[in-house]
């Protein structure tokens, strides 16, 4: 059963996009606003333009713990309206911002699975990745798979499909 936020998706809503790090999330929020006529925005860059450092250096200086409370802040401060929301892979640990994102509109989870995922992420010292104490990257994708679900309005896979065929799937879940 489909949640029913889905049937009434508006002009005034947003979507928004989580997953793993490789899941697409950038690419098909650009292809499926350009469908929607709507805007696009990755909170990765925009954590980027307000801190004038890149996600690698903001989680060096901040330390995971300091980074997840800068994207918390950042995506729960979000206020826009017909706009596809392209988030960062870790904002499945910040409380408020899903919080907010959920206000906003569907949010959909957009899964890999693990081989995608290992191929897709490379080196994941070049980007902003975070990794509790201890754990390897099969295990951050075991654990935060079943946080995204419980998230999630929709999930859609969106590996072994064309990014066409994704967004089409979106749309489709999302009643648009």
């Amino acid at each position: 059963m489909q949640p029913e936020f889905l049937d009434r998706v508006s002009d005034e809503h947003c979507v928004s996009l989580i997953g793993m790090a490789g899941a697409g999330k950038s690419t098909l929020a650009t292809l499926l606003a350009r469908r929607l006529g709507w805007a696009c925005l990755d909170t990765d860059r925009l954590i980027e333009a307000t801190r004038g450092r890149s996600l690698a250096t903001l989680l060096q200086e901040l330390g995971p713990d300091g980074f997840l409370h800068l994207e918390e802040d950042v995506v729960s401060d979000l206020s826009v309206k017909r706009c596809v929301v392209a988030t960062g892979g870790s904002v499945v640990y910040c409380p408020k911002a899903m919080a907010r994102l959920k206000q906003s509109g569907p949010v959909v989870y957009l899964a890999i699975d693990l081989p995608t995922f290992l191929t897709r992420v490379g080196d994941v010292r070049k980007r902003a990745f975070v990794i509790p104490p201890g754990q390897s990257l099969a295990q951050v994708h075991a654990a935060r798979q079943p946080l995204y679900e419980a998230a999630a309005d929709l999930t859609v896979v969106s590996c072994g499909v064309t990014p066409e065929t994704c967004v089409e799937n979106i749309l489709r879940g999302i009643n648009r």
